[in-house]
C-alpha cells in the first residue's frame, strides 16, 4: 500500500538512544527542588560533522556503565561533572568528550545556575472591599484573591500594589507550610505598582532567608519567575529570557517608568512574584502580561532600580510619597527646518516644550516653546532619549523618574533669541486634573434634592463605562483626562453622576454624568466648594450651570427639606461624604 512503512521481518529494532532535547525558551513545572540535568545544561559547543570516522554497522557497541561519585573532566576548560546519581550508559564523541543520557542524572557544575531562593517565596491572600463609585455611600460585595511575594531584608514583604489594592485583610502562607499569618500593608505605591507588607509573628521569619537584590539584567540574560499562578496550589517555577527593556506603561498606575520584557509566561496569581537572574539574585517583579491574540508569552517585570526607588523612598519618609515628573509636555526636534526656526545650531539637540503644567514648580521658570537641551548635565536627543547603557537609549523621564520628590534637577534650556539659560528645578510627583487612583480614599459625594453630586477619576470612569471606558465615555470628559492641566491643586471636575427620581427634580432625570460649571453665577472649583456654597445658600433659587449650556434651576427650601425624604427612600446614611464635612 503506497504510502505505508512496512515492517520488516526479524527482531523488533531497539528504540534510538534518548537525544538531548532543545532548551525551550519558557518552561513552567511545579517544583520542590531544583535539581540540574544534562539534558538542559548545554556545557560546550556540539562537535562539528567528520568524514574521518565511518559509522559502525550493525548493533551499536555497548558503552561502559558509569559508576556512580566517579568524576570527568572536559579537556577543553577543565570543568569537572561529577555523577551524584546512577546513571545508565556512557556514550563516547569523536572527540574524547562523554555526554551523560539519564532522565534522572545530576550533575555539580561550576558554570551551572545558581538555585534561587525559593523558601523566600510566599502566596499572599488577600480579601477586597471595593468602593462602589456609581453609589457612593456604599461598597461593593468583598472578594478574595491570591497572589505571590517574597521575602526582603528588615522583615519585610514585596507584593503588588494591584494584589492588595482596597484590602481588608492580607494573609501570607509560606512555601511547604499550611498556616497563614496576618500580614500589615506598610505601603502601596499605586504609579510603581509595589507594596510592602510585614508579619508580626515571629514564627512567620523563622527559617526564612530575604532575597537578595541584583543588577539590571542585559539583554538575553535568563530569568526565571517564581509564584503560585493559577493551575494549582504549589510554587510554579517559568523561565525565559530578557527581550527587551523601555520605559513602559504601567496599567495600574497609569503611569510610565523602566521596565522589563521577558518571554517567561506570567499568569494569574503570578503577580508579585520575583524574578531571578542565573545568580540567584532577584532582578525584579512580575506585574502585568500582554493578553493578545497575535502574541504569545509576553510578561514584563517591575525592575530593581524601580524597586529601590520605592524602598528607600518609604525609609527616608517613612511612607510612599511616589515618582516625580518634570510637568512640561514636550515636542520632538528631528525636523531640520524646526531646530533652524528655534535657533538652533548644528551642534545642538534637544526637545521643544509644548505645554507647562501651572500647578508645577517648573511653571516659575520654563516658558513655552523654550528647549531643553539636557537634565541634569546628560545631552538630550531630538527624540527625547539620552544614553543608557553601551549600544542603548531609552527617554529621558527615565532619568526624572530616578529622582525623589522633592530633590532639585538642573536643567539647560535654550530660549527663542538664542540664549542658554541654566535652571535648578525643583521635581514634584504629578497631579492629575482627572487622577487615575483614589489612593484607597473612599469616593466623595453630595446629595441636593435627588443629585448626586461626585468628582471624576479613572475608577470612576471605570465603574460607569467598563474597562472600554476610553471609547465609551463623554469625549470631553476623555479630554479632559489626557489634556487638561490642574488650574490649582485642589481642583475638581464635579459631575452630575444620576438623579434620584423625586417629585422635586421632574424633568432633570436623564442628566447623567455632566460637568458642573458654576453654581448662582460662581464657578465650581471642587466638590467640596460646592457643597459649601448649597448648604450656605439663602437665595430663592439653586442655579446649576452644567456643561452643553444646560441649567438646573431648583427653589432652595423645598430642595433642602426634600432632600431627607429621598436619603431614607434610598437607604442613604448621609447627604454628604464624610471627607466633606471637615
Amino acid at each position: 500500500m503506497a504510502g505505508v512503512n512496512k515492517r520488516k521481518r526479524g527482531r523488533k529494532p531497539k528504540s534510538d538512544p534518548p537525544s538531548t532535547p532543545d532548551i525551550p525558551t519558557s518552561t513552567s513545572a511545579h517544583i520542590d527542588d531544583v535539581v540540574f540535568s544534562v539534558s538542559n545544561v548545554e556545557l560546550i559547543d556540539p562537535p562539528p560533522s567528520s568524514t574521518s570516522h565511518r559509522p559502525r554497522r550493525g548493533r551499536p557497541r555497548k558503552t561502559p556503565l558509569l559508576p556512580e561519585n566517579s568524576k570527568l573532566t572536559n579537556p577543553k576548560n577543565g570543568k569537572t561533572l561529577k555523577v551524584t546519581s546512577p546513571t545508565r550508559r556512557l556514550i563516547d564523541k569523536p572527540n574524547g568528550i562523554a555526554a551523560l543520557i539519564s532522565s534522572d542524572t545530576t550533575i555539580t557544575n561550576a558554570a551551572a545556575r545558581v538555585v534561587p531562593a525559593m523558601d523566600a517565596v510566599v502566596k499572599v491572600f488577600c480579601v477586597h472591599t471595593e468602593p462602589n463609585y456609581s453609589l457612593p455611600w456604599q461598597r461593593k460585595r468583598q472578594y478574595s484573591s491570591s497572589s505571590s511575594g517574597f521575602v526582603i531584608k528588615g522583615r519585610r514583604v514585596l507584593t503588588n500594589a494591584h494584589s492588595v489594592e482596597h484590602y481588608t485583610q492580607v494573609k501570607l502562607k509560606k512555601r511547604g507550610s499550611d498556616t497563614k499569618y496576618v500580614a500589615t500593608v506598610l505601603a502601596i505605591g499605586t504609579e510603581c505598582d509595589i507594596a510592602l507588607l510585614t508579619v508580626d509573628d515571629d514564627e512567620f521569619w523563622e527559617g526564612v532567608s530575604p532575597v537578595e537584590f541584583g543588577d539590571l539584567p542585559a539583554l538575553q540574560d535568563a530569568v526565571t519567575v517564581v509564584g503560585y499562578p493559577i493551575g494549582g496550589d504549589t510554587i510554579s517555577v517559568t523561565s525565559g529570557v530578557v527581550s527587551r527593556i523601555e520605559i513602559l506603561s504601567y496599567v495600574h498606575g497609569s503611569t510610565e517608568l523602566l521596565g522589563l520584557q521577558i518571554d517567561a509566561a506570567i499568569n494569574s496569581g503570578n503577580s508579585g512574584g520575583p524574578a531571578f537572574n542565573d545568580k540567584g539574585n532577584c532582578v525584579g517583579i512580575a506585574f502585568q502580561s500582554l493578553k493578545h491574540e497575535d502574541v504569545e508569552n509576553i510578561g514584563y517585570v517591575i525592575p530593581t532600580p524601580v524597586i529601590t526607588h520605592f524602598i528607600k523612598d518609604y525609609e527616608k519618609n517613612g511612607a510612599y510619597t511616589g515618582f516625580p515628573i518634570l510637568g512640561v509636555e514636550w515636542q520632538k526636534m528631528e525636523n531640520p527646518d524646526l531646530r533652524l526656526s528655534m535657533g538652533m545650531k548644528l551642534d545642538q539637540k534637544g526637545v521643544r516644550i509644548r505645554r507647562i503644567d501651572p500647578t508645577a514648580p517648573e511653571s516659575m521658570m520654563l516658558m513655552p516653546s523654550d528647549v531643553i537641551l539636557s537634565f541634569d548635565g546628560v545631552d538630550i536627543a531630538n527624540d527625547g532619549t539620552v544614553p543608557f547603557r553601551h549600544g542603548e537609549r531609552i527617554g529621558f523621564s527615565y532619568l526624572v523618574s530616578q529622582k525623589y520628590s522633592g530633590d532639585s534637577a538642573a536643567v539647560k534650556v535654550l530660549r527663542r533669541n538664542s540664549e542658554i539659560l541654566n535652571f535648578i528645578i525643583k521635581l514634584a510627583t504629578q497631579m492629575r486634573l482627572i487622577p487615575a487612583h483614589n489612593k484607597g480614599r473612599p469616593p466623595s459625594y453630595y446629595i441636593i434634592a435627588g443629585f448626586v453630586f461626585t468628582t471624576v477619576s479613572v475608577p470612576y470612569l471605570r465603574s460607569e463605562y467598563g474597562k472600554d471606558y476610553e471609547y465609551e465615555a463623554p469625549v470631553k470628559l476623555l479630554d479632559k483626562l489626557l489634556h487638561e492641566f490642574r488650574q490649582s491643586p485642589d481642583e475638581q471636575i464635579v459631575v452630575v453622576s444620576q438623579v434620584l427620581v423625586a417629585d422635586i427634580n421632574i424633568g432633570y432625570e436623564e442628566i447623567v454624568n455632566t460637568q458642573v460649571l458654576a453654581f448662582n453665577g460662581e464657578r465650581v472649583k471642587n466638590l467640596k466648594s460646592l457643597a459649601s456654597m448649597v448648604e450656605k445658600c439663602n437665595d430663592e433659587f439653586l442655579k446649576f450651570d452644567l456643561e452643553y449650556q444646560q441649567v438646573v434651576v431648583l427653589q432652595t427650601k423645598t430642595a433642602k427639606s426634600a432632600t431627607s425624604d429621598i436619603l431614607t427612600t434610598h437607604c442613604i446614611p448621609s447627604a454628604m461624604s464624610e471627607d466633606l464635612r471637615t
